[in-house]
């Protein structure tokens, strides 16, 4: 009854009253710390909903979410709960909570809006990033032109002048790889592809062209320095001659050296051929499908051979799918490479792969190349290695067991002939596992292969002669009966 009673200009003084009672009550259950009052600013109503929104678009970023629980919580939260402050009057402790780590975190994560303005000179990512960069970084950013990316959600290693480069390398000298950081600033690092002697392959997103690529790390000592300048050399000289791109290799796509360590970006290809084997369960493949990728490795091996190019360690995980769904191929790498004029060692490829003349100590052509090829097309039909020997010793009483003894006039070239004959040329048998005598021509190459087929028994038998000059080659291969068939089929 007395509140109808008070005039009008009273009922506002009340009610303005009232609310400031409210607002100092909800200042005191704040738990917001008071050097982050500015940010508790009411925005306008025409704005509300909008800088939330933002703030949750970083945390949306794949750049910045992941690892952080913290982060992960804030997104789980429905957009409906997330509101500007000011707009509701009340709010629940827990949404009131998640609110505060979300301003919080914003406070130490650049925002959405000056991410999206890369490139950035050195400068100018300096003045925003200077914070959330290493003392190294923030000296070698000054290197470079443009910064595509920062890897400000990394773990990034913390440099140290006491020791090997810096600390970015471990004790092989293998670059040490951390996710979500960045290489040159501007790849970012997804996963790790690969390793071998040599040192890493990494997947990456290439910032600058918005593509992935595969980066090749390679150790940091001077001999793997020498073989990856020869490595590009010759990638190189492939993508200056192979204007079409027929050649079935691996494109390079740069080059350069970061934190010591020279690097090379590829395209980025699917499986090899070896765990598509194993993705069928080592069942290996048709004939039909067996000839398809050798037509291209002959491609490739022809345009090798025409540039003087020994490829030095062909195998089925160097060669990789185009597509997992198709049967296009490339061949990769170059890594063991050389050009026949300008060969660095004596001792290549893989075991299960290896040419006799590179056992014997036999001055090496491209002929090892399609000594390779015949073992891969063998495995690939079988769906296991040809000549599986745990040694060097045992690799050559294997291809002795299936093609019988080597030539005499190629023994006379032997230089390491002492390793695995006596002196009368008898070979030094070597027992398996089961301590059986592996003996010459025992066992029959239609066996290990598992195939009828005549064709591509003679395809093999002509790639496994034991004389480099007697054996096939990629244009006389490319002319077989078992190829030419694929050929009318293509």
């Amino acid at each position: 009854m007395l509140t109808k009673n008070i005039s009008p200009k009273l009922k506002v003084i009340k009610l303005r009253s009232i609310q400031a009672t409210k607002r100092s009550t909800s200042k005191k259950k704040s738990t917001i710390n008071h050097s982050r009052k500015s940010s508790l600013v009411p925005t306008p109503r025409s704005q509300r909903g909008k800088s939330t929104e933002r703030q949750l678009s970083v945390y949306l970023n794949p750049q910045f979410n992941s690892g952080n629980s913290t982060v992960r919580g804030a997104i789980s939260m429905n957009r409906s709960q997330i509101v500007s402050i000011g707009e509701r009057k009340e709010e629940s402790p827990k949404i009131r909570s998640r609110m505060s780590l979300i301003r919080h975190k914003s406070a130490s994560i650049p925002s959405k809006e000056f991410e999206e303005q890369f490139p950035l000179s050195p400068q100018k990512s300096l003045n925003a990033y200077k914070h959330l960069l290493t003392s190294f970084e923030k000296q070698e950013i000054s290197d470079y032109r443009k910064i595509y990316f920062l890897g400000l959600n990394a773990k990034k290693v913390k440099s140290d002048s006491n020791k090997d480069n810096f600390g970015y390398d471990d004790e092989k000298s293998n670059y040490r790889v951390v996710h979500r950081d960045h290489i040159a600033y501007r790849y970012e690092i997804l996963e790790i592809l690969g390793k071998g002697s040599f040192g890493l392959v990494v997947k990456c997103l290439d910032h600058k062209l918005k593509q992935w690529v595969a980066l090749k790390i390679i150790r940091n000592q001077k001999r793997f320095h020498r073989q990856g300048k020869v490595e590009v050399k010759i990638l190189k000289m492939i993508a200056e001659r192979d204007q079409s791109k027929s050649s079935h290799s691996i494109e390079m796509k740069s080059c350069f050296v970061f934190r010591k360590h020279l690097c090379i970006t590829f395209e980025l290809l699917s499986i090899n051929l070896y765990e598509l084997l194993r993705s069928n369960c080592f069942q290996g493949f048709s004939v039909t499908l067996v000839r398809r990728f050798a037509i291209q490795i002959l491609a490739c091996l022809c345009f090798l051979k025409q540039n003087k190019i020994i490829h030095c360690d062909l195998k089925p995980e160097n060669i990789l799918l185009k597509n997992p769904e198709k049967s296009g191929i490339k061949v990769i790498d170059f890594g063991s490479s050389c050009l026949e004029d300008e060969k660095i060692y004596t001792y290549i490829q893989s075991r299960f792969y290896r040419a006799p003349e590179i056992m014997l100590g036999i001055p090496y052509t491209t002929s090892i190349d399609m000594w390779s090829l015949g073992c891969i097309c063998a495995e690939l039909h079988s769906g296991y290695p040809l000549f599986t020997g745990k040694n060097e010793n045992e690799q050559l009483s294997c291809i002795i067991e299936v093609l019988g003894l080597p030539p005499r006039h190629i023994l006379k070239l032997s230089t390491r002939k002492n390793l695995f004959y006596d002196i009368s040329d008898h070979s030094k048998l070597t027992p398996t596992n089961k301590k059986k005598l592996r003996l010459p021509g025992a066992r029959v190459l239609q066996e290990k292969v598992r195939t009828k087929d005549y064709m591509f028994l003679d395809f093999l038998e002509k790639c496994l002669d034991w004389d480099p000059q007697g054996r096939i080659q990629p244009e006389e291969a490319l002319s077989h009966p078992w190829i030419k068939e694929g050929l009318s089929e293509l």
